[in-house]
């Protein structure tokens, strides 16, 4: 068994400004701990000291026991990485080497076959060095590992897709192939960054259940309500630059930090009072000292308590709740928002009609893989039939939909797309404030006080001068949905958007997307996000697409 220590840990960014202080926590033996909090409070840089990859600034961090990471960029791994080496950078690191060693003697190997190396034997003693190495590692144990995870996951067995890129398979593939190695691995202790992102719900749910049973210890980031609700054993709340933990599950996670909130603003009122007391204590034997001598020693002897009291501090007050307002305009459109006629996705649905209507709120719900965000894009772009010209006012640039049918898109109807993987590389070395100030085709441009402004209603006002690169997952989907507030869109097409929303920005959303005076359309496997929807679209495994009265989440 594993476990974590993590003992009055401070980190300062690089700009001097503290981003959390004395954090101190444990993850006890086959614990499973939720790590919640505002996006960019510092969750994921709190599980990278953890990990090593950071060092601890301040305090100290003890860990008994192997470990695995998933890090957070896993799902959209989009580089030459293979399956193989994925597996392997998951792996403890004595297999790594071993793995990195015999890849390199299997290289040598092949040159030599083709007459590139003209030393075989010398070649051939380090592959069997290697090999023999590979299996003192645990080499061959892990291969059976990677075939059972490859079998679970892909549905092929681990020799035919070792060699395959991890770019070609769908970003749940990528979050199911490393869940399954890391929970079947050997490591005692786990390190989960979102690691319930890309999963649809029948695999957030083989999640739950997997997290349930493991004797693993877990420290995991995730904003998805149910999954905390199902699976935390206790709460650890990093947020107002410091950290505390409820020594319950998250169902009971709000309340306590109600009351928590309440006793401290008690304490600091107390302690208010009493600091006014002593301060008037002290002027009033001031000027009573003035005129009898005699008062002297109890005018010092109250100035050295006033001292005493301010030198130790007062309590500190509540964290501030972030006050998010997502002001999501929208515009009447004709009555018919989407039409579609006999449409139909290449080779992943069937025809289908669907009529969606000028205020509706829909839910498109399946399985990964059905065709759900090919469907959005589709419609992104402007339908079937687009206007010459037409572009989705999300700016980003969307590869074309192959399809049959058709998808038209009503009077006045202008869609706004928000993609789950926040793929806007134009954006990425700009600063929040330069892409407001220069504007595009959508929108206008504005000063440095009215980019600050429309900032501060997304409580990113302290991140305007930050590349957009550099923040957090929930700080750039919040600012894509501000781009999309800004850009007079009139249908929403969201793809999987409170995935990285930490709790109050997914509920600000919701809020926005209520007052919202136009059409909703939603990809989303949250399904406690999914309650404030009042059409469900399922796009079903076996190509069908129909609507039903309420989510439905177990279809194949």
């Amino acid at each position: 068994m594993g476990y974590v220590d993590v003992a009055g840990v401070g980190h300062t960014l690089a700009d001097g400004r503290v981003l959390f202080a004395d954090v101190s926590f444990r993850v006890g033996e086959g614990a499973k701990i939720a790590l919640v909090g505002p996006n960019g409070a510092g969750k994921t840089t709190l599980l990278r000291m953890i990990a090593g990859d950071l060092p601890a600034q301040e305090g100290a961090i003890a860990r008994v026991g192997g470990l695995g990471v998933m890090r957070q960029f896993i799902g959209m791994i989009a580089d030459e990485t293979t399956l193989g080496g994925l597996a392997l950078s998951l792996s403890p690191p004595a297999l790594r080497e071993a793995g990195a060693r015999l890849a390199a003697a299997e290289a040598a190997m092949h040159r030599a076959e083709s007459g590139q190396n003209t030393n075989i034997e010398k070649t051939q003693m380090g592959y069997a060095t290697a090999l023999a190495a590979w299996g003192e590692a645990g080499g061959y144990d892990a291969e059976v590992t990677f075939d059972t995870a490859s079998v679970a996951a892909l549905k092929l067995p681990w020799d035919s897709v070792r060699d395959r890129p991890v770019a070609t398979l769908s970003g749940g593939q990528q979050k199911r192939f490393a869940l399954e190695l890391l929970l079947r691995g050997t490591d005692e202790v786990l390190l989960l960054d979102e690691p319930d992102n890309f999963l649809d719900v029948p695999g957030k749910r083989w999640l739950e259940a997997r997290l349930r049973e493991s004797g693993k210890s877990v420290l995991y980031v995730s904003h998805d309500r149910e999954l905390l609700a199902q699976t935390a054993d206790r709460v650890v709340a990093v947020e107002g630059g410091g950290a505390w933990t409820h020594p319950g599950g998250f169902a009971s996670w709000h309340a306590a930090r109600g009351a928590r909130h309440e006793r401290m603003e008690e304490a600091r009122r107390r302690w208010d009072e009493e600091h006014a007391k002593l301060r008037e204590l002290v002027l009033t034997l001031r000027n009573k000292a003035a005129f009898n001598d005699g008062l002297a020693s109890r005018y010092q002897a109250a100035q050295t308590r006033l001292r005493k009291f301010e030198e130790a501090g007062a309590p500190p007050l509540p964290p501030k709740d972030q006050d998010i307002a997502m002001r999501l305009g929208g515009g009447r459109t004709g009555k018919r928002a989407v039409v579609c006629e006999q449409l139909e996705m290449d080779g992943l649905t069937f025809p289908f009609d669907l009529e969606i209507w000028y205020g509706d709120r829909v839910a498109v719900l399946g399985a990964n893989g059905t065709g759900k965000s090919h469907f959005l894009r589709l419609l992104a772009r402007g339908g079937t039939d687009p206007e010459p010209g037409s572009e989705p006012i999300s700016g980003a640039v969307l590869e074309p939909v192959l399809h049959g049918g058709v998808a038209r898109l009503g009077a006045r109807v202008r869609p706004g797309h928000f993609s789950q993987t926040h793929d806007r590389p134009e954006l990425r070395e700009r600063t929040l404030v330069e892409i407001l100030w220069r504007g595009d085709e959508h929108r206008s441009g504005m000063d440095r006080h009215g980019a600050m402004r429309v900032l501060n209603h997304y409580e990113l006002a302290e991140q305007g001068d930050q590349r957009f690169g550099t923040l957090s997952g929930g700080q750039q989907a919040r600012f894509l949905v501000l781009l999309l507030e800004l850009s007079g869109a009139t249908l929403l097409l969201l793809d999987e958007p409170t995935d990285n929303l930490d709790l109050a920005s997914a509920e600000a959303l919701e809020e926005g997307l209520k007052a919202f005076d136009g059409t909703v359309l939603a990809v989303t496997h949250d399904r406690w996000f999914t309650r404030s929807f009042d059409r469900f679209v399922l796009f079903q495994g076996d190509g069908e697409v129909v609507e039903t009265p309420e989510p439905v989440w177990d279809v194949g």
